[in-house]
């Protein structure tokens, strides 16, 4: 594989902890009963290929945004890490459906969090984005520059769904996640091996066109169309099932360990089947491989954070157990993170 990959890591002088974590979804949903009324489907059809049952959806004329849901989850990891807002150093947001290119919807967080003066900036790696960010976190943190970090993942896939079409709109939910990390003088705590991959000659398998010129040569899309996320459900499946298997073997042998020795494997909610083929391929035990898809959907960049939280709210993830972050989406994006937490 190409990309950024870390080498093994010299012992660190700064450790990194999990601090806090929480998450934020909207009320309304989408069920596959009311896909049924919207496009030729059906709830047998959609679980067979999915696993998913419902998904959640913000609702604009009430005021729900990446931005809303975004503050309160972030509001809900602080409370959770006991931490005033004031006390963060910098603030990053994975997400594709952020308010604005500018400001970036972290800067606008940050200010209703009251984290006036924290440093803050949006990034954009679909579904990888939460993981990215955790990467780059930690590393400004180990580095010293930074003390304290808020890492969230968001993305409000309403937004950008055609609901006329099938195989992408019953995949998508929306949902905000954030985590809390902070520097500590335990040294053992942090990433122990990760990895950044992209590979931006698969674009145009999944992306979200804004204008024509953003469109492949060749394909044509109907003006009210574009803003609308486009999907080659069968080359992402392909993408998604191989690379999945040898990001964890990656990971797993960059840091010299066994799956087995995994506490819990916080992986993206992409399908139901392909968590499924992960677990039988690794010999990974159903408790240490939490799913959501079924409620939530594919909800691109909060999918794992969310998964995270649910984790530490039902008591796993606990201090000093080793968790493996992994994700992918579009760019095409992949990434990992091994932390003993």
């Amino acid at each position: 594989m190409s990309g950024v990959t870390a080498q093994p890591r010299q012992a660190p002088r700064i450790g990194v902890r999990l601090a806090g974590t929480g998450h934020c979804v909207p009320d309304g949903k989408i069920t596959n009963a009311d896909f049924e009324k919207l496009v030729e489907t059906s709830d047998e059809w959609i679980v067979q290929r999915t696993g998913i049952h419902e998904r959640r959806k913000c609702d604009m004329d009430k005021g729900e945004s990446a931005r809303t849901l975004c503050t309160k989850a972030l509001k809900r990891a602080l409370d959770d890490a006991r931490m005033e807002a004031s006390e963060l150093d910098f603030i990053i947001l994975g997400s594709v459906t952020g308010e604005m290119s500018c400001p970036a919807t972290a800067c606008r967080v940050g200010a209703d969090v009251g984290a006036v003066g924290a440093g803050a900036l949006d990034i954009i790696a679909a579904c990888s984005s939460f993981v990215y960010g955790l990467n780059m976190a930690h590393d400004m943190i180990r580095s010293g520059a930074i003390r304290t970090a808020a890492v969230l993942g968001c993305d409000i896939m309403s937004e950008v769904m055609d609901y006329t079409d099938r195989g992408v709109s019953i995949l998508f939910g929306d949902a905000a996640g954030a985590a809390i990390i902070k520097a500590t003088d335990d040294t053992t705590r942090g990433i122990i091996a990760s990895s950044l991959h992209a590979d931006g000659s698969g674009w145009k398998d999944l992306y979200l066109p804004r204008r024509k010129r953003d469109l492949p040569e060749g394909v044509e899309v109907p003006p009210e169309k574009l803003g609308y996320l486009q999907m080659n459900g069968r080359e992402v499946y392909k993408f998604a099932v191989t690379t999945f298997g040898r990001l964890i073997e990656e990971t797993l042998e960059k840091a010299g360990i066994q799956a087995s020795d995994v506490d819990q494997f916080v992986c993206h909610q992409s399908n139901a089947r392909i968590l499924e083929s992960a677990r039988t391929k690794f010999g990974i035990p159903e408790s240490k491989l939490h799913v959501n898809i079924d409620r939530y959907g594919n909800c691109s960049g909060g999918s794992v954070p969310v998964v995270l939280d649910e984790l530490r709210k039902s008591g796993k993830c606990q201090e000093g157990e080793i968790v493996l972050f992994v994700a992918f989406g579009g760019g095409l994006t992949w990434a990992s993170s091994l932390w003993r937490i």
